[in-house]
């Protein structure tokens, strides 16, 4: 994997930064765990074209290293994605910037950095863990719900809000909502925009887990590296089993998992987890 900037100690820990080829989305690795963090604080890290073309080139190499166990996927300035630039849209509307083309070439774009983004983070083979220290609205909480779990600070605030603006959805809203709260909730939610709390998005089952605001930075850190120290090629097998059940057959999924257990059970890791429950110690995983 290509890592650019000079590498140093953070609490024991060394880092490396992650090149995205933008501000706008910042990328580092600390241990086992990468992290993509939006970095828009003028527009509440909305969408732009710089974070595209950031997730284009970051995704990939990620899910080239095997050193990388966990991607975390969060927001600074406490605030994780607001979606789409709604000004942005207003000033294309009004013909006060450029880029407003027709609807052939908006269908185009859209299917690619959709793909891009929400597809490419399903994809990934390394668990993906969306961290929502505040908003996740429109397309940026799509991107959240892309990810196999999410974590909030007792403070965020999700909601759909595609309907407050006219708009459908994109990035995935409609796939992943429904496979997560249900079909006539995901329409309520989509139909209404409610302003969710993070406990009430708790209820719903639309996050794992709750922290409190005060360093939710730290927690969110903490509960990603001990994913990390889990077996990585279980962890790996288990994310692909699951994202195939959803559209295969019980038969079809039951033959993939007659597959992945003799690999799974054929690693060093099986061997080092099986050795640490016989001595009563914590296993060691090494990803082999």
């Amino acid at each position: 994997m290509n890592r650019t900037g000079a590498k140093h100690q953070t609490m024991g820990a060394t880092m490396s930064a992650i090149e995205t080829g933008t501000d706008h989305l910042l990328g580092r690795i600390e241990g086992h765990v990468a992290v993509l963090s939006f970095n828009r604080p003028e527009a509440r890290n909305a969408l732009s074209d710089e974070i595209y073309d950031g997730f284009a080139k970051a995704l990939p190499a990620i899910a080239a290293d095997s050193n990388i166990r966990v991607l975390m996927l969060t927001g600074e300035n406490d605030a994780f994605c607001a979606g789409g630039d709604v000004k942005g849209m207003h000033a294309r509307n009004s013909g006060k910037s450029s880029g407003r083309g027709s609807v052939e070439d908006a269908i185009a774009r859209l299917r690619h950095i959709q793909n891009l983004v929400s597809g490419s983070m399903r994809r990934l083979p390394q668990p993906v863990i969306a961290a929502i220290p505040g908003a996740a609205a429109g397309a940026g909480l799509s991107i959240a719900l892309s990810a196999d779990l999410r974590i909030a600070s007792e403070k965020a605030l999700l909601v759909t809000a595609f309907a407050n603006v006219g708009a459908s959805g994109d990035f995935g809203m409609s796939w992943f909502l429904p496979r997560i709260v249900g079909e006539a909730r995901a329409k309520e939610l989509m139909f209404t925009s409610p302003r969710l709390s993070a406990a009430e998005a708790l209820d719903l089952g639309m996050v794992n887990k709750v922290f409190p605001q005060e360093k939710f930075a730290e927690h969110a850190m903490n509960y990603c590296q001990e994913m990390a120290e889990r077996a990585p090629i279980a962890l790996r097998y288990i994310k692909e089993n699951i994202n195939r059940s959803l559209s295969v057959t019980l038969e079809v999924a039951l033959d993939a998992e007659g597959v992945a257990m003799p690999r799974t059970m054929s690693t060093a890791d099986h061997r080092e987890a099986a050795a640490a429950f016989v001595e009563k110690r914590q296993p060691k995983f090494i990803g082999q």
